[in-house]
């Protein structure tokens, strides 16, 4: 690792309350190369941070006067683009992962490991420099479809975006990806839960055995035991045969339940006692099986919220929620569109065996103003229509399915539909008053979200069905 020698220009300040733990660190850190400086609490190093500035900030997790959370906060409320690694003990690490989620670059665990430190140190210190040239502009997007995602290590048909909500999502997986935890994924129908369950398989120490998924949200009470756990031969019409079930499939490996919540009571009873005794016993049978199994769920509800209501297991809920993850819309992801739609249509090339080359820009535009409900499994489903109905070198707004370009059209800013002015003599309908003030509390927000539909919608606590009529009647009034 010869880039352990190079020295650097950068500022570090440590902030630690013992202080033989700070020269040890400053001494280590200026061999190095590194401008250092350290603070023995957490008040002292906030107002060292405020006063000078530092490129990154080694925080011990348990200080004198302040916890590393708090110290954390009142960094990033400084300079939000702070770079703070949190030192903490292994019994701390839980509390650890959930700074990162608040803000952390990362965290390293005591007793500190030179190599490992300075490891970290170097990925905060890439991370600036990246960070220059790694959001195009919409003005300067490359068409060509040779622009890709980077690719996440250990599994090449992975990507990685460059929005910032992408590298994030993708920092929490490689933070938990080493570590069995059993994990949630939140988030929309079609925004690749499975991919990222795939992908924290692969970059695991578990990723040379299985990798099973099952989707509960197609299966019956009676199927979804014998999926889950297998069944012996007999033991239910049909059961014709001796069956293994994804539990003895992944064993060793990753189970993957998708739509989680779909499960019955009775199904979730008999899996809190899995994930506890880590014992199996198929349908019918009498013989009990061990299993090693990583769980990974997911679910477009939030289960504690399903739990409070009585349709999800409290106490499963909790085995399954020792590392969460959501994984974000496309519409929250804009800047990654043009590396999707570079790499969609690489495949749909391969695919169709053509050769086509980009986009005019007018698609790219729609790409970037559409707010695709359905996510990636949309986008990649309209390059691949696209790209079947494209005989050019580019593909063309023509062959966009027409929800796609009817969204463009409804994506300008609407107009107003009543002037209400307290100089006109002419009569005024309360009911024409009453949409007006409606009109304009639809145009607020959706100017706030830079008329982002399905944003609005959800602040105005309506759906975006709704909205789109709402906003279809004001102007068919002008």
């Amino acid at each position: 690792m010869g880039w352990l020698n190079k020295t650097y220009s950068m500022s570090i300040l440590v902030i630690d309350d013992d202080l033989d733990m700070c020269n040890l660190m400053m001494r280590f850190l200026k061999k190095k190369g590194f401008e250092t400086d350290y603070a023995l609490n957490g008040s002292k190093g906030i107002a060292k941070y405020k006063e000078s500035g530092f490129d990154v900030v080694l925080c011990d997790f348990r200080l004198g006067d302040k916890e590393g959370h708090e110290v954390l906060k009142e960094i990033k409320t400084i300079n939000p683009k702070a770079l703070v690694i949190i030192i903490t003990g292994y019994s701390d690490i839980k509390t650890a992962v959930e700074m990162i989620k608040a803000g952390a670059f990362d965290y390293i665990t005591k007793p500190l490991v030179p190599d490992e430190v300075i490891n970290v140190i170097q990925r905060a210190l890439e991370s600036i420099s990246n960070k220059k040239n790694e959001f195009p502009s919409n003005e300067n997007i490359q068409q060509d479809v040779k622009l890709k995602p980077s690719v996440v290590k250990g599994n090449s048909e992975i990507f990685v975006g460059v929005d910032s909500l992408t590298k994030e999502l993708y920092r929490q997986v490689e933070l938990v990806a080493p570590n069995n935890y059993s994990i949630i994924l939140y988030g929309e129908s079609g925004t690749g839960k499975e991919v990222i369950a795939r992908t924290i398989h692969s970059i695991s120490s578990r990723k040379d055995k299985p990798f099973i998924a099952m989707d509960c949200g197609t299966l019956s009470k009676e199927l979804a035991g014998s999926e889950l756990f297998g069944h012996m031969k007999g033991s239910f019409t049909g059961a014709v045969n001796d069956k293994e079930g994804h539990f003895e499939l992944a064993n060793g490996g990753t189970l993957f339940l998708d739509e989680v919540a779909n499960l019955s009571y009775e199904i979730q009873a008999s899996l809190l006692r899995v994930i506890q005794e880590r014992k199996i016993k198929r349908v019918g049978g009498n013989r009990e099986m061990d299993v090693n199994v990583r769980i990974i769920v997911a679910s477009n509800e939030n289960l504690q919220e399903a739990y409070r209501k009585g349709r999800f297991r409290e106490d499963l809920f909790h085995r399954f929620n020792e590392f969460s993850i959501t994984v974000p819309p496309l519409r929250d992801r804009k800047d990654d569109i043009p590396l999707f739609a570079g790499f969609f249509l690489e495949n749909a090339n391969e695919e169709l065996n053509k050769q086509i080359k980009g986009y005019d820009q007018e698609v790219m535009d729609v790409f970037l103003k559409y707010d695709w409900p359905g996510n990636l499994r949309e986008f990649r489903n309209v390059v691949r229509r696209s790209a079947l109905l494209t005989n050019s070198e580019k593909i063309s707004l023509h062959v966009l399915p027409q929800e796609i370009t009817e969204a463009k059209l409804n994506a300008d800013p609407v107009k107003p539909v009543l002037n209400v002015s307290s100089s006109s003599n002419k009569p005024v309908k309360l009911k024409d008053t009453a949409a007006h003030a409606e009109y304009e509390a639809i145009l607020q927000v959706l100017k706030q979200v830079n008329f982002n539909k399905s944003k609005a919608a959800e602040i105005l606590n309506i759906d975006r069905k709704t909205l789109y009529n709402k906003i279809k009647n004001y102007e068919s009034q002008t």
